[in-house]
Order: structure tokens, then sequence, then C-alpha cells
């Protein structure tokens, strides 16, 4: 322990002088890259790719070509009232490396009349799969080598090979996800425009999303051993391509193609179409880099977002660095005050809200005693008002039977008299 306590501190001129050893013999840890190779295939890979473009353009076509498979996904129709997407997860292996592809398609793009809302649905189920990522970092007990990561990786975006350029949809929805996925831009079934206007449509399409401000996908050329080819499919972008699930055999070699009356249109002919291109940029090439991207750019971007909406933060009031653990204290104390100013709110509210319901009732029961009362002393007035014509009728009555004697004591006297007379 003494002896690391008095080693002797390097400066920077000692930095500079001193030299690199070569080994005496073989050590070993030139083997890493194998090791991380064996490891990364054992494990196997993770790759989602987002398939954005309206009903009809041949995105799921496209996805069987590419992977050279039959993933037998089902049409969809033209009638759907709102945007849906349709996630399905294949297992693929080559060689002995293995694949877990997600295809995320969308259904009903476009199909709407009214499409303000249409990138909505696609931007909320980017955001729910990295908000399913970002809680799984978060919990104590982490299980993130064997969580299947669900983030998209790449969106390929289908256009309509109008030869007009991009309409409204396909800017704003573009716009909207460029920072959120790695966008790349693909003309489907360019084997409907000729090679001229195909060519014309390439640049007009490029000029609308650079006049935009909307950021595609570009592949990396700083790496010397992919720079030219990365540099080459940069140019070609967006890729014009073609796909098909039929084979037609061209120079007796069974090749994926579409025939029509005027001839035959090969997928991976790179002269008819730039399916090969973007297969090379998009699986042989740059996966690992989108996959890279997708993670320290794209969803670094959405974890920040939300981290400050929960309210982290690395600096303190007074721009100094802040802790997580200190920030989470603060964080806490903050959550309690605020819910002890909101229990003193209600508690107020509550007492403030009890006194008005005495008064109400108060002001009620004096209300019911006033009736009362009222009732009362209609009551005895009606009382009163029937004593007296009770005691009239009794009046009455009497009188009645003071007549009624009178009037028999008068007829009586009558027929006396009558029968003296006879006599």
């Amino acid at each position: 322990m003494a002896a690391v306590m008095n080693r002797p501190k390097v400066d920077e001129t000692s930095k500079s002088t001193m030299r690199t050893l070569s080994l005496n013999g073989h050590v070993g840890f030139d083997s890493m890259p194998d090791q991380l190779t064996h490891k990364s295939a054992q494990n196997g890979f993770v790759f989602n790719i987002l398939c954005i473009g309206e009903t009809g353009l041949g995105k799921s076509t496209l996805m069987d070509s590419l992977f050279n498979t039959n993933f037998e996904s089902t049409p969809s129709t033209h009638n759907l009232p709102n945007v849906k997407l349709k996630a399905h997860t294949y297992e693929l292996q080559e060689s002995n490396v293995q694949l877990k592809l997600t295809l995320v398609e969308t259904v009903g793009y476009g199909d709407q009349i009214n499409k303000e809302d249409s990138f909505k649905s696609i931007v909320d189920y980017i955001d729910t799969q990295f908000e399913y990522y970002l809680q799984e970092e978060l919990k104590v007990k982490r299980l993130l080598s064997t969580y299947h990561d669900t983030r998209v990786h790449t969106c390929l975006y289908f256009i309509c090979p109008t030869g007009h350029g991009l309409k409204s949809i396909d800017l704003v929805c573009m716009k909207k996800l460029d920072t959120k996925v790695n966008v790349i831009p693909i003309i489907a079934k360019a084997d409907t425009i000729s090679k001229s206007e195909l060519q014309k449509f390439k640049t007009k399409i490029i000029t609308e999303l650079r006049s935009n401000g909307v950021e595609i996908y570009e592949c990396p050329t700083e790496d010397e051993t992919v720079a030219d080819v990365n540099s080459n499919m940069n140019s070609h972008v967006p890729f014009a391509v073609v796909g098909s699930t039929d084979f037609a055999k061209v120079a007796n070699k069974m090749v994926r193609a579409r025939q029509y009356p005027w001839g035959t249109v090969q997928v991976e002919n790179e002269s008819h179409c730039d399916f090969v291109k973007l297969r090379e940029m998009l699986i042989r090439t740059n996966m690992e880099d989108l996959r890279e991207k997708t993670h320290d750019k794209h969803y670094e971007l959405y974890r920040k977002m939300r981290l400050e909406q929960m309210g982290f933060s690395d600096v303190d009031n007074e721009n100094k660095p802040l802790s997580f653990q200190e920030s989470f204290e603060a964080k806490r104390s903050h959550h309690l005050q605020e819910l002890q100013n909101r229990e003193d709110e209600m508690r107020q509210m509550f007492v403030v809200r009890v006194k008005e319901k005495e008064a109400e009732l108060k002001e009620a029961e004096k209300e019911l005693h006033a009736k009362f009362d009222k009732l009362k002393r209609d009551q005895d007035d009606q009382k009163k008002r029937l004593e007296e014509q009770r005691r009239k009728y009794e009046d009455d009555l009497m009188e009645f039977s003071k007549r009624k004697q009178q009037y028999s004591s008068m007829g009586h006297h009558t027929l006396t008299l009558g029968k003296s007379k006879k006599k």
C-alpha cells in the first residue's frame, strides 16, 4: 500500500516520452474479435423493419424478395377507417447465424379521405417500442440480455411511382419520423416508369426532401473498407426497386422476375432496378450501423426527453453536475412537497365545503321550520273555520228542530179544530 501511495505522478512531459513496447511472445488478446464473433453468432441478432406505403405498392412482396423467403402475409383492403400496424416476428437462419426479424406493415395507409393524422398511429407505435425498452432499462432487475428488442431499426418508406414528386402525406410523415427512425425512401414498382423519367423523379424527390428539411438515412463513409460502396449507395437514394415472388428462366437460370408482354424485368439485375443495392445497403453492409444508430441516436433522444419529463437532469439550478441519485432525491422531495401541498389544499377545500354544506343544511332547516310553521298556522286557521262551521251547523240544526216542533204543534191543533166542527 505504501508503494502505491509513494508512486511518483506522471506528468504530461513524461507521457509524451513513453514508448510502445512490443511483445516478446504471443499473449492472446488478438483473439477478442473472434470471441465477439462467436458470441454474437451464438446469441443471434435482432432486426426490425417498418414498411410504410399505400395499399398495393408491394411492401410484402419486397420483403419476401429481400430475405429470399415467403412470409405468407395477407393482403389488406382499401376500406379501413384508420391506419393500423401489423407486426410479425420470424426467426431466420443463414449458415450458423440466427436472425430474429420483425416486419411491421402499415394497413390502410393513405386510403382515408382525411389523411391529416395518418402518421399519428405510426409515431405512437415507434414511441411505444422505445417506452418498452426504457421501462426494461429502469427496472431494478434487468433482463436486457434476453429481452426481445422491438425498437424499429429502419423505416422503408414506399413512394408511389407517379413521376410527379412527393405527395403532401409523404413529406409530412417522413418529417415526423426522421428524428425517431432511420428513414430510407424507395420508389416502389419502379418498372412502371421509364429510365429517363425515373432519374428525374429521383432528383425531384431528393430536392423536395432537402427543401422541406427531411433527414433520411445516409450510409456511413468514415470506414475506409466500406466508404466507396456506401458512397455509391448514397448516390442511388431513393432506391428504385421491383419485388417479385415469381421465378422465370433467364439464360438457363431461374431468377426472380416479373414477366410482361414486352419482356422480363429481373429483380436482381442492377440494370433493371436498385434491388441489389438496397439489399446490399440494408442487410449486408449497414445492418449493424442501423441498429447502432437506432440505439445511440433515436432511442437516446427519446430517453432524454422522457427522463426530462420525469424531472431528472444532469445539472442543478446552478448548472453544477448532479448525480442520478441526487436528482432522484430532489425530484422525490419535490414530489412529496407537492403531495403535501395538494393534501393541504384538499383539506382546506374539504373544510370549506363542509362549512358550505352546513350553511346549506341550516338554511334548509330554517326553510323547513318556516314551512312547518306555515302549515301549522294554516291547519289552525282551517280548524277554526271548521269549528265555526260546526257551531253554525249546530245552531242551524237547533233552529230547524224548534221550527219543526212549532209546525208540528200548529198542524195538530188545526186537525183538532176540524173534527170539532163536524161533530
